[in-house]
Formats: structure tokens, sequence, C-alpha cells
């Protein structure tokens, strides 16, 4: 680990980045043209203080899923993303393998989706980033680790709390979907990838999984109408739109309502309610 070239590298990119390239107000008293610390740290989702020590040359070696989260912050090219993994004393991640990386031109995308849901997720159902819209309506999906952090794996290994966000009548189609999308995620990046464990724990822990595993299903499409259940508000039927990616590792997924639909009345509710949370919190 070269603690000297990762401080930085670090530093460096943090100045170039302006607020407005990730959606943020740069308010009327900011005395740097860049990013803050903290604002970093928001956006890699660890604290201000984890981050700072890196910057200070006095942090410990970041793992790997803390460098795919600052690589996704400072907005990374492949090139400074493979860059920043070598001087923390960890080899690049194989491009051609399954990687977090998410193209900076994506995440742009995002930041400027305020009004309505979105939110980016791997091929095998991680989601790894989210607007404020989002996790008013599904929670807040970033902050699981292993392979916990796959719905595929929460539809499966934990039904009783993970289906609460469907309809019962939508279990089954759901269900066979994410199936098919991991076997199209197995398909793609081999028996060595995440994908690969799931599937080889789903088979140890669910029949059901294993029915549809069965069935030979292979899609990665999503879904374009789809009913999701709030626990405040119930069921919003949401239209689904999808950009995914050239090499088809993650999609970013943006749910709107009919204008002057009850479910378009239920999102500008839960944009209130979310504010609301976090201005009490």
């Amino acid at each position: 680990m070269d603690r000297d070239a990762l401080a930085d590298f670090l530093l460096r990119r943090r100045q170039e980045l302006k607020p407005a390239d990730l959606g943020l107000s740069a308010g009327p008293r900011r005395r740097t043209s860049g990013l803050r610390r903290e604002e970093v740290a928001m956006l890699a989702a660890m604290s201000t203080d984890y981050y700072a020590r890196l910057e200070q040359r006095r942090g410990p070696q970041p793992s790997v899923q803390m460098l795919a989260a600052l690589a996704r912050a400072l907005r990374l090219t492949p090139d400074e993303r493979d860059y920043l993994y070598r001087v923390s004393g960890h080899s690049a991640p194989d491009r051609a393998a399954f990687t977090d990386y998410l193209p900076p031109s994506l995440l742009r995308v995002l930041d400027r989706l305020h009004d309505t849901p979105a939110f980016v997720v791997s091929a095998i159902d991680e989601v790894l980033v989210q607007n404020d819209a989002s996790r008013a309506l599904i929670g807040d999906a970033t902050g699981r680790a292993g392979m916990e952090r796959s719905g595929i794996y929460r539809w499966f290994a934990h039904p009783e709390t993970e289906r609460a966000h469907y309809p019962v009548r939508d279990h089954e189609r759901q269900g066979r979907t994410l199936t098919a999308s991991l076997r199209a995620a197995l398909g793609a990046w081999g028996p060595t990838s995440r994908a690969a464990d799931i599937e080889k724990a789903l088979r140890a822990a669910s029949p059901e999984f294993v029915g549809y595993w069965e069935d030979h299903e292979v899609r990665r499409r999503f879904e374009d109408h789809k009913v999701l259940v709030h626990p405040e508000l119930g069921e919003i039927e949401v239209d689904c739109q999808a950009l995914i990616t050239p090499d088809e590792s993650c999609a970013l997924i943006v749910l709107t309502a009919a204008p002057g639909s009850e479910a378009a009345g239920k999102l500008d509710l839960l944009r209130v309610l979310g504010t609301q949370r976090v201005g009490s919190a």
C-alpha cells in the first residue's frame, strides 16, 4: 500500500469534482471548488473520519469493497479505478469479470433524477447506488454485505421479509424472473463468479429455487410494469425503465407513474414523507 500516492490521488480527484457534477448544492458558504471530505464519505457510504484518515496518510488498508465505493463516489474511469486499487495494495479487478464498477456517465444520469425513484443494480440484483426517492419507496438497500447484497439471494433465503415489497399474487413471477436473471449472470461470468456462489447456496437452502432453476429459463429483462407494496401507502403501480450498460453488468432502473394517477400521487407523498424523515432524524 502506497499511502502517499493514495492520499494524493484521492485529494486531487476530490478537488476536481464539482458539487453540481453529482447533483449536490454548492451552498453559499462553500470555501472549496471541489467536494468536501464529508460529501465523498457520504457518497461512498463510509464515515468522514475513515475517509479523512486515508487522505491524511494514516488510514488502514481499504478493502476492495471500500475501493469500489470510492471509485463510484469519485466517478473514476476504468484506468483511474485500476490505479486506485494498485496504490492501495490490491490487484486491479479483471475487467472481463463481474465487478461493481459503474460508468461515470450512468451515475451522472442518476444524479439528475431527483423526483422519481431510481437506482443502479448489478446483474445479480445488488443495489449499488440509489437516490432518496428510491430509499423512500423501498428502503436503503445498499448497506448489506456478502450474499445478502443480492436481492436474488434474499428473495429465496429470507422470503418472510424480502417479499413484503410485492403482492402475493406476483411472488411466483418475481421468483422466476430473479432465477432466470441469475442463470444469465452465471452464463456470462462463469463458475468462479458471485453468481455461481449464490446458485450453490440457494440450491442447498431453497427447494423453491431448485424447482425454478431446473426449468432453465434465461433472461436479463426487467418487467415493464410492476406493483410494489409500501408499508404505509399500500400498493403502488409503477412503470419500470431500464438503462443497461453495454457489457450488461448493471442497469439503471427508473420507476415512474402516469401523471395524475393514484400511483403518481403516492410517489409525490413519499417524497414529502422522505424529506420529513430526513429532517427529523
